[in-house]
């Protein structure tokens, strides 16, 4: 088990062995790691070693859109006037082994060895409360070794993108020429999730194309928000080429702006506000499969239902009335 004092001084002192300690123990489902983990929080929170000024922007869109490759333009571009980055990249799970699949660390191999970046792939193990608890958290951890900018990637799949858009100050979305996001993303609702939109993957003959994509998002966005609401910008770049990534961050701050700190203040309430019922829902869930009184029911309420003898909603009610029987 981990020092959670040491951890402590190593996360004041801005080492990354701690740093990745600490994170490793958030992000942990064994409940003496959850203990320390939450002792560890807030002993930060209480002495307010995170200062809660970093910039938190999540950055989603399709796979193959080149999250990594921006992410990697973008960071080193920050961190070259000035900033610590880190990054969090919500990975898939691996079914058999729970462990990150993409291994974000292996396509930001420049940004990963910047010694004023760290990159942390995390697995999302399959549950959005693991991705809200874990990934807040480590945010936290980051705030407190003085990162102050933190960049939280998606998979690009499924629901972690509103999880996301729930913990972050900016939500962008990235996007590509002739992929039809114009009008199913926003059926989809991602787009109406986004803060900034760039069209990605601007440069050589895709650049006319990109610029084509990016004035009819432009319109689309404009008819979905309503009057006196903030309209999306959506900017083009290449993060190949490394253009236009300048303009997307300058879009974050406007959009930082456009909240100003009060609004910055409330929005943040408020995700602390959601995030308390995400930790309730976690910790629920983390003391049903803990429970021995469901543990003594389980394989026979499975082996019921797999037969057909059991439908589900008496199933889940016999399941509950072990753990409240506990």
């Amino acid at each position: 088990m981990p020092d959670v004092e040491a951890l402590l001084e190593g996360i004041r002192a801005g080492r990354r062995a701690a740093v990745s300690q600490a994170i490793t123990l958030v992000e942990s489902t064994h409940p003496r790691r959850r203990e320390q983990a939450r002792e560890l929080l807030s002993t930060l929170t209480c002495q307010k070693v995170s200062g809660g000024s970093a910039i938190r922007v999540g950055i989603s869109g399709v796979p193959g859109v080149g999250k990594s490759t921006f992410i990697e333009a973008l960071g080193s571009r920050l961190t070259g006037v000035g900033h610590r980055v880190g990054v969090l990249a919500v990975d898939p799970s691996s079914v058999r082994t729970g462990g990150s699949v993409l291994g974000d660390k292996t396509r930001m191999a420049r940004l990963a060895n910047d010694p004023d970046a760290f990159v942390r792939p995390s697995p999302s193990a399959g549950t959005l409360g693991g991705v809200a608890r874990a990934t807040v958290q480590a945010m936290a951890v980051l705030e407190a070794a003085a990162y102050d900018v933190v960049l939280v990637e998606t998979v690009g799949v499924g629901q972690s993108e509103v999880t996301v858009a729930g913990m972050v100050d900016t939500f962008l979305f990235l996007t590509l020429a002739r992929t039809g996001d114009q009008l199913q993303g926003i059926k989809k609702g991602i787009l109406e999730l986004a803060d900034v939109v760039a069209v990605n993957k601007a440069d050589g003959d895709r650049a006319q194309e990109a610029r084509v994509a990016a004035r009819d998002l432009s319109g689309a966005l404009r008819m979905v928000r309503g009057k006196g609401e903030w309209v999306p910008p959506v900017v083009t770049c290449s993060a190949l080429e490394d253009s236009g990534v300048d303009d997307v961050w300058e879009q974050v701050h406007g959009h930082r702006r456009h909240l100003g700190s009060q609004g910055l203040a409330d929005k943040r309430a408020r995700q602390q506000l959601e995030f308390t019922w995400a930790l309730v829902r976690d910790e629920l869930d983390q003391r049903l499969r803990h429970s021995a009184g469901v543990r003594a029911v389980r394989e026979e309420v499975r082996a019921a239902v797999l037969a057909g003898d059991l439908p589900a909603t008496a199933a889940a009610d016999q399941i509950l009335a072990a753990y409240d029987g506990r």
